[in-house]
């Protein structure tokens, strides 16, 4: 199996770890030859604040030591690597590590400093607050009954690596410093950084790369030093998210259940902290795919991820959409209307898959339902025509024939590629008609070939009985192996008055594919496993081959709970909030699929993003799925469907935005849903 981040020549290249938000080169769809290292800095144990284009990367002990992935980064490059903080000469004993927020991290620790005699107390607590934007307090009190003095020295270096080289194992050596203004500084070709500190350092040592102080400290007394890493030439940092024009709306939970507050807080925070500015038009916001790998603009992901954040505002659809509608590939020519985006590993059973293709159809449909969501029509209209080429190359392609291929010659024909191009058919139909545009019809008549072709082709019998194949090889053959990219079936799109488009398939189907998706082959307890544990090349871990997908989880919650399924629905919703206890509420991009028992805990993945945009965004869609809140702004409707018996107690969802309109739901105990505000006019229905 190969790796699940992507190396640095890949990556680097396809601006995802840069952070800057480049927009992605016009040709994305090759399959470059991977050099992959040998094994990629751990981040499971990592604590990393974000607020890009910052990061501030650490373990729980506080201190940065230079290796692994531990720094200060912005836009991709490490400014710091080494930051660590002795006061009489000892490192402070670590009590607790706390993330704050998610540009925030807080760290304590301790010391014994008094004479010996007075028992095994300590008397100096040392408390550190990081932040991403690079700046970090330290805070000296003291307990001790009489005056302290306390030498205090902080060690700081670095390596002025890019993270594709720190991924790789390419930092190179810590540079050396000078002693510049309140602080030192580092430089090399293209590159330079500097710490300041605040109060002066008394003394600054350029050749051992330190900083000191001495404070005095009466009984009960404290001091603090507050140091900045900044990059020589830049601005200050200033996060996207941080700023009062934030595209996403500050939402919130009460509830009989602790964790659905802290899910929603947290998965919110985290979609704040991934956000990036265009740089040629900053009024556009993006988000990242995820820290630490993937911190630039990854197209399928932010569609998606935008997508499941609507409840949150259109705001970040529109600017997500902007953005990725500027690298359209132009025509002529068979690529003409796509969404470039590089080749992502499928598992050990199919051959990689272009999220090119995947964006280009969920820009139509993500347009479609942000109108549904309130997006104003004069900004649904400047992004037609962008839709209508990406719904012009979906005809084009697929031709004459039932099915959207893979782009790769003699590729295969993918289960979940066929439902994404259905429901942007039936969905962009349902946006050319609605501002009388031409090729409504036809993308009807092809999605209603292809439920036809889907029903003959894709639905196998086997030992364990039957189920829809993953793909169907090119000479036709199917591939029969399960797992969660099936959950794309059950997610048809919302199109007016609360209406689900049709999927591929009928009712009985739909009612084999939930019990499949609730069995215990691909329910882990924890969420649905990427493969079931029956197949083979089953791996707890792989990325594509079994780990659990929080994305892909959450898509099966929201189709079976649509669906009617709500048992299944309500067992994968108990397990994502039970994984998002065990990880602080800040979900990872995926986790191991092994089998929740009585008082375990889900296994992280060593080289899972966390935060990562979709993980976060999955958090908002969970949640909101419980009300089932299914708005068509343009109607000035909105229908609630519920999950019976609702499976987490009481709930209550304000803050969320409907109509361009503050939006709040109270679940009752026994299922039932009442809207608490909503905007002036909006007819509400169940």
């Amino acid at each position: 199996m190969h790796q699940p981040a992507p190396p640095a020549s890949f990556a680097a290249r396809a601006g995802a770890l840069t952070g800057t938000g480049t927009p992605l080169p016009r040709q994305r769809d090759h399959h470059p030859t991977r050099r992959w290292p040998a094994e990629l800095p751990p981040a499971h144990t990592a604590m990393i604040c974000v607020a890009l284009p910052g990061l501030a990367i650490s373990t729980e002990q506080g201190q940065q030591t230079g290796s692994g992935l531990e720094g200060f980064y912005r836009a991709g490059r490490r400014l710091l690597s080494r930051f660590q903080v002795r006061v009489a000469g000892r490192e402070p004993l670590a009590v607790q590590a706390r993330m704050v927020a998610a540009d925030r991290a807080r760290f304590v620790g301790t010391l014994r400093v008094s004479p010996r005699g007075g028992g095994p107390d300590p008397d100096v607590i040392v408390e550190r607050t990081r932040c991403a934007d690079g700046t970090e307090r330290i805070t000296l009190r003291s307990a001790a009954p009489r005056p302290l003095r306390l030498p205090v020295e902080v060690a700081l270096g670095t390596d002025l690596a890019d993270l594709g080289a720190i991924a790789a194992g390419r930092a190179g050596p810590e540079l050396p410093a000078d002693v510049h203004a309140c602080g030192l500084r580092w430089s090399r070709a293209g590159a330079r950084a500097s710490v300041t500190a605040e109060p002066p350092p008394a003394e600054a040592l350029a050749s051992a790369g330190l900083l000191r102080w001495e404070f005095d400290l009466p009984p009960g007394g404290s001091a603090s030093i507050e140091l900045r890493v900044r990059q020589d030439g830049a601005a200050p940092l200033r996060s996207a998210g941080r700023t009062a024009t934030s595209p996403l709306a500050p939402a919130r939970a009460t509830g009989d259940d602790p964790r659905v507050p802290a899910l929603l807080r947290a998965s919110v925070d985290d979609l704040r902290a991934l956000l990036l500015r265009d740089p040629e038009h900053p009024a556009d916001l993006h988000l990242a795919a995820g820290a630490p790998w993937r911190c630039g603009l990854a197209p399928a992901e932010a569609l998606a991820a935008a997508r499941m954040a609507l409840p949150l505002g259109t705001g970040l659809a529109a600017g997500t959409l902007r953005v990725l509608a500027r690298t359209q590939l132009p025509g002529p020519g068979p690529k003409a209307g796509m969404i470039p985006g590089p080749r992502r590993d499928a598992g050990p059973h199919l051959p990689p898959g272009c999220t090119g293709t995947e964006a280009t159809l969920l820009f139509p449909v993500l347009l479609a339902e942000a109108r549904r969501w309130g997006l104003p029509g004069r900004e649904t209209e400047e992004l037609l025509p962008a839709a209508e080429r990406c719904l012009a190359w979906l005809r084009n392609t697929v031709g004459d024939g039932a099915y959207l291929p893979d782009p790769q010659p003699g590729g295969p024909v993918r289960c979940e590629t066929q439902a994404q191009a259905h429901r942007a058919a039936l969905l962009g139909a349902d946006l050319l008609d609605a501002y009388g545009r031409p090729g409504g019809a036809g993308l009807r008549q092809w999605a209603r070939i292809l439920r036809g072709a889907f029903h003959d082709d894709f639905w196998i019998d086997g030992l364990r009985g039957d189920r829809p194949a993953a793909a169907r090889a090119p000479d036709g053959r199917p591939v029969p192996h399960l797992g969660a990219p099936v959950a794309h079936l059950l997610d048809t799109g919302l199109l007016g008055g609360g209406e689900l488009a049709p999927g591929l398939l009928g009712r009985v189907r739909t009612e084999r594919l939930a019990r499949l998706l609730g069995g215990p082959d691909l329910d882990s307890g924890w969420g649905l496993r990427g493969m079931g544990v029956e197949e083979e090349g089953y791996n707890p871990f792989g990325h594509r081959s079994g780990a659990v997908r929080v994305r892909e989880t959450a898509l099966a919650v929201a189709g079976l709970a649509a669906a009617g399924y709500e048992r299944e629905a309500a067992s994968l919703l108990r397990g994502v909030l039970g994984a998002a206890e065990a990880f602080g509420h800040r979900l990872p991009e995926m986790y191991a699929g092994e089998q929740r028992t009585e008082g375990s805990a889900p296994l992280p993945h060593p080289a899972a993003c966390r935060p990562a945009a979709t993980a976060a965004a999955a958090g908002v869609l969970l949640l909101t799925t419980l009300a089932g809140v299914r708005p068509d702004a343009p109607a000035r409707t909105v229908a609630l469907r519920p999950v019976r018996g609702a499976p987490l107690g009481e709930t209550v969802l304000t803050g969320l935005r409907v109509a361009g309109a503050p939006f709040a739901v109270r679940i009752s105990r026994l299922g039932l849903v009442m809207v608490e505000e909503a905007a002036d006019g909006l007819q509400l229905g169940a």
